[in-house]
């Protein structure tokens, strides 16, 4: 499974609102004032204590890379059932599309009341394409999934002058292009963070950013920090949970989400005070389970999220 992991990768690497929901109030006898004034500051006092949470969340189809294939629509439906209402594609050797041309496969979706919100996809072939149909079908986003770990602060830079093209081409079809981040980014590499050096070289105005929650704990970092430290800038997430128990040179540890060590009512929390738009799951690992029902679980994990 990690070498299927690592040949998607590498196929596809460039380089190598929830609302605050208010009880209803009645007033019963008493002068008017006073019962104003009490239901004023009743509301004002739940308000304090009620806590938002998502009211749409999505998958990355990765996911379900050993169940998709097969039946990509009765999957996807089996998706919908379990509540999720966005989905992340990804270009495996079925194209993002499942092998159906894209306004079919838009179609298809919109029968099912999903709504495909972004795509991994390998930025080297057909860019151009990918673009004009991502935004024929109304897509936000195509995002680039890896890049692997570069050899100079000079590769580094022509690493965010790629992105950076991506962008325009993205923002002349009218979508958005993004990067999804994996550990590596987070550790020293010649006197700098190349995560760090990846924000501060992409142009706000054309490359947004798709924070994989679990790699950047993984690789030693505070999803807090770079979620205020670059406000605004990451506009998706994966949420992706990782293993109590696992040591911190474990890179392969993901878990059933809700399962694990990651506070995601804080993280998610602070993610949408900061920009955050999309919150989508994933999960790599199967222990003594299968793709549907993490899946599933991951859904109704999501259902109850409460941000802390």
């Amino acid at each position: 499974m990690k070498n299927k992991r690592r040949t998607f990768l590498q196929n596809a690497g460039l380089l190598a609102a929830g609302s605050l929901i208010l009880p209803q109030w009645a007033c019963k006898s008493g002068a008017k004032e006073a019962a104003t004034s009490a239901a004023s500051e009743a509301a004002s006092t739940v308000a304090a204590a009620v806590q938002p949470s998502l009211d749409q969340f999505g998958i990355q189809l990765y996911t379900l890379r050993d169940v998709i294939p097969q039946d990509p629509l009765g999957t996807l439906k089996k998706l919908a059932g379990y509540g999720f209402k966005q989905i992340e594609s990804y270009d495996g050797k079925q194209g993002m599309f499942w092998d159906m041309p894209h306004t079919e496969f838009k179609k298809n979706l919109d029968g099912l009341g999903l709504n495909m919100v972004s795509a991994h996809c390998n930025i080297n072939e057909n860019f151009e394409q990918k673009a004009a149909q991502a935004a024929e079908i109304g897509m936000k986003y195509l995002i680039c999934p890896y890049i692997g770990p570069q050899t100079s602060v000079e590769n580094w830079k022509k690493v965010t002058d790629k992105f950076n093209e991506c962008g325009a081409i993205c923002k002349k079809n009218g979508i958005r292009f993004a990067y999804h981040n994996h550990a590596y980014s987070f550790k020293a590499f010649s006197g700098m963070i190349p995560h760090d050096f990846i924000m501060d070289n992409t142009d706000p105005d054309l490359v947004d950013h798709e924070m994989d929650i679990y790699w950047v704990v993984t690789g030693g970092a505070d999803p807090i920090e770079y979620l205020t430290k670059y406000k605004n800038r990451f506009k998706l997430c994966h949420v992706k949970d990782r293993m109590k128990d696992a040591t911190d040179d474990v890179r392969e540890a993901t878990c059933t989400l809700g399962t694990g060590k990651i506070d995601f009512p804080k993280i998610l929390n602070v993610a949408k005070e900061n920009g955050m738009e999309y919150f989508i799951m994933e999960q790599e690992r199967y222990d003594n389970t299968t793709p549907m029902d993490c899946a599933k679980d991951g859904a109704d994990y999501l259902k109850k999220l409460v941000f802390a």
